[in-house]
Order: structure tokens, then sequence, then C-alpha cells
């Protein structure tokens, strides 16, 4: 509206008219109730589920059922299937319960120019779908999971962990953005996504094809962890102002920019030490040469940090894009590894 005053009183009217014309069509367009094609309809609940994002928890879980062929030469189609279709679940139910959660921060992340890999969608903000749809299907979305880990143990056999496992990436999860214990706000919420999307994944896709843990699992699953907290450290640092006024303390909030810089340069350089000791542990070898570029892209991302590169906007979408090529790609290189290198 300040804008207006640039223009002589006689061109004034005509101009706010306008503008207050397209607002309303906006605002119409937008509104909850609006008819919409099922083809719109869908396109929306598949930008709400924001599914390049799910290969984050997918990927770990299928090289922990290929470390699972490879160690005992089992491997069970159903099994992989329903518990693949869990972990989505679960992602689903986190990122729509953040969607639900989240929307004064995201609202003001959207007024100081989105990310793309930060503020969520965007749909509930723009108002393109009622809000109450994303608690709806963040609810829906944990019941089928569970739904899923009953059939796991009870109909498959798949062993007496199954459900402690599953119960604790659905409480890692579904309370990350989710009261009362809204993980994100508490300062170790990304402890928690490491955990989920590190160790979690490869560990219980390795028990339910087997029964059993293995060792070398933990090992590897370290960088990815790590490489995974990096991913969500820096992906709070454009939310950052809107957290701090939304009252959003995670751990970027608590401990300022600066802070948060230095423990992303110490988790990159403990996630490439692990990698490196993996392969003592037992990993082919091989791995290091599918690493090799993996390393070099999160080295850049490292000397980008340190050198505050993440003041400049453009230059902060870089480093999220490089970290998160870090941790799919660290993932990758162990399964390249595991099933060429044998």
């Amino acid at each position: 509206m300040g804008s207006i005053v640039l223009f002589p009183p006689e061109q004034r009217a005509p101009i706010l008219c306008t503008y207050q014309g397209y607002e309303s069509r906006m605002i119409e367009q937008h509104m909850p109730g609006i008819r919409r094609s099922p083809g719109e309809t869908l396109k929306l609940w598949l930008h709400l589920s924001r599914l390049p994002f799910h290969s984050v928890g997918v990927s770990p879980f299928i090289l922990g059922t290929v470390l699972a062929w490879d160690i005992y030469g089992t491997f069970s189609l159903p099994i992989f299937g329903f518990a693949t279709l869990a972990v989505i679940l679960i992602m689903l139910a986190t990122y729509y319960g953040g969607e639900y959660h989240d929307l004064e921060e995201d609202s003001l992340a959207a007024q100081q120019g989105k990310n793309p890999f930060s503020g969520g969608s965007q749909v509930i903000v723009k108002r393109l779908m009622p809000r109450s749809y994303a608690k709806i299907g963040s609810y829906t979305a944990i019941g089928l999971a569970g739904g899923i880990g009953l059939l796991l143990q009870f109909y498959y056999h798949t062993g007496a962990w199954t459900i402690p496992l599953g119960l604790i990436g659905m409480i890692s999860g579904f309370f990350y953005s989710a009261p009362p214990l809204r993980w994100v706000k508490r300062g170790f919420g990304e402890l928690f996504i490491g955990l989920s999307y590190g160790w979690l994944p490869v560990a219980t896709a390795f028990y339910l094809q087997t029964g059993t843990m293995a060792g070398i699992g933990n090992w590897i699953s370290i960088p990815i962890a790590c490489s995974i907290f990096n991913v969500i450290l820096i992906n709070e640092f454009p939310d950052y102002p809107a957290d701090l006024k939304a009252g959003k303390r995670n751990l970027t909030v608590r401990v300022g920019k600066r802070a948060a810089a230095r423990i992303y340069v110490t988790m990159a350089i403990i996630s490439w030490l692990a990698f490196v000791w993996s392969v003592n542990r037992g990993v082919p070898s091989i791995s290091l040469l599918f690493y090799l570029p993996i390393f070099l892209l999160g080295l850049k991302a490292v000397a980008m940090v340190i050198n505050k590169e993440y003041l400049d906007a453009k230059r902060l979408e870089v480093i999220c894009g490089l970290t998160i090529m870090t941790n799919l790609g660290t993932a990758l290189a162990y399964m390249l590894a595991i099933w060429l290198g044998n």
C-alpha cells in the first residue's frame, strides 16, 4: 500500500481498485472450499508430501536390505515392500505434522524469501488446502504405519523387535513438530533426525529381513546419521529469523549461526572419519572409490561454511543442496560397494 503514494492522487483510486480486485481473486482462488479437479487436488497433495525429501529415509532402508542380502543371502519382497511403505508413511506423518504445526514459522519464512530446502511446501501457508487436511493426513499416515508394523510382526513374524523399532521411528518423526513433545523446539530434534534417518532405517531393514542385528550396520549408519544431521542443521539457517521471531527453539536458534556452523563442520569431519573407519570394520574397500566424489562435495560445502558464505542467500542454497547430496551419496556409495565389492 505504501507504494501508492508514488502516483498522483488522480491515479491512486484506479490502481488501488485494480490491486484490491486482484487480491480478492487470489484469496478466492486459495479458499479451502474452492472446487478443483481430482488431478489438481492430487498435485497439491503430492506437493504437500514433499516427495523428493523421502529419499533421505528410503535410501538407508534400502542399504540395510542390501546388507542383509550380502551377509545372509536373504530377501523377502513382501516384507521389504510393506516396510518401505511404513517408512514412507512415517515420513508423511512427519512432513504433514510440520506443515500443520509450523504454520507461523513457514509464513514468516515465506515473507523474507523462501529457500527451496526449508520453509515447508507452502501449500498450507498459501491457503491452497485447508490446514486441517495436513493434521488429518498426519494422523492417518501414522495410524497406517502402525498397522503395517502389526502386520509385519504378527503375520510375517519378523521378530520381537519389529514394533519397538517402529515405535522409535514413529515417536521420533510424528512428535518432531507435534506437541506435547515437539522435539524441534527442544534443541535436540536434530539428534532424533540423525537417529531416525541414520541408524534406525539401516538397522530396521536388516532386522526385518534376518531377525538379527549386524555390527557392521552400526558402523555404516554413523556417516549417514552425521550427514543427515547436517542437512537438518543447515536447513535451519534460512529460517533462522522466522524461527527466532516465532519462538521455535531449534539448535540453530539456541546457539546462533556461528556456533551452528562450527557444529556443521565438526559433524562433517566425524562423518568422513567414520566412513574410513567403517572400511576398517569390514565394508569393502572399493567404497572409498565410490565415496571420493561425495567427500569432495562435502568438502566444498564445509569450505563454504567456514568462509561464512551461508550469509548470502543464494550461496546458502548451494550449501543446502551439497549437504543433501552428500547424505544421499554416502548411502549410495555403501550400497554400490556392498553390492559390487564382494
